[in-house]
């Protein structure tokens, strides 16, 4: 008799478990990857010259962002961020409706013009950049902060 009376017990708390780990269903099915979880950041323009963005970055981590890098083939152009890279978790990059999931990323370049989209879940807070190779200009360098 106590047996099946544990087992019901048992059966009928499973439900209030996953209550209890903090997740309120806000982010739905798929977790951090879900559509309520996701923003649009302004793209990065890469044309010779020309500022790199508007605005700097502020993300937050554990949300998942996509963000357009459009090369106008003016110059070939790269663009390099290791520890920005490091701090993200790249869902895919998409070019030319071609999906690469990468384990890992340290710069792009573009040698013509074309366009990539980046997908990727923010997750180490920090202050990091986005840059053109060798140049010094602050329109050159996009800056980031994750909080």
């Amino acid at each position: 008799m106590l047996k099946p009376c544990l087992a019901a017990l048992l059966v009928a708390a499973l439900p209030l478990s996953a209550l209890a780990d903090g997740d309120d269903g806000r982010l739905g099915l798929a977790g951090l990857l879900s559509g309520k979880n996701k923003e649009d950041l302004p793209p990065i323009i890469l044309s010779a010259g020309m500022p790199l963005a508007d605005a700097p970055w502020v993300l937050q981590s554990g949300t998942y962002y996509e963000f357009e890098i459009q090369g106008d083939g003016s110059q070939e152009l790269a663009l390099v961020g290791p520890e920005f890279f490091r701090a993200i978790w790249i869902d895919e990059i998409v070019v030319e409706g071609l999906e690469i999931r990468p384990l890992g990323l340290d710069s792009v370049e573009f040698d013509e013009a074309g366009e990539m989209e980046i997908g990727f879940v923010a997750i180490k807070p920090g202050r990091y950049y986005l840059k053109v190779p060798g140049s010094t200009g602050e329109t050159q360098r996009l800056e980031i902060t994750i909080k």
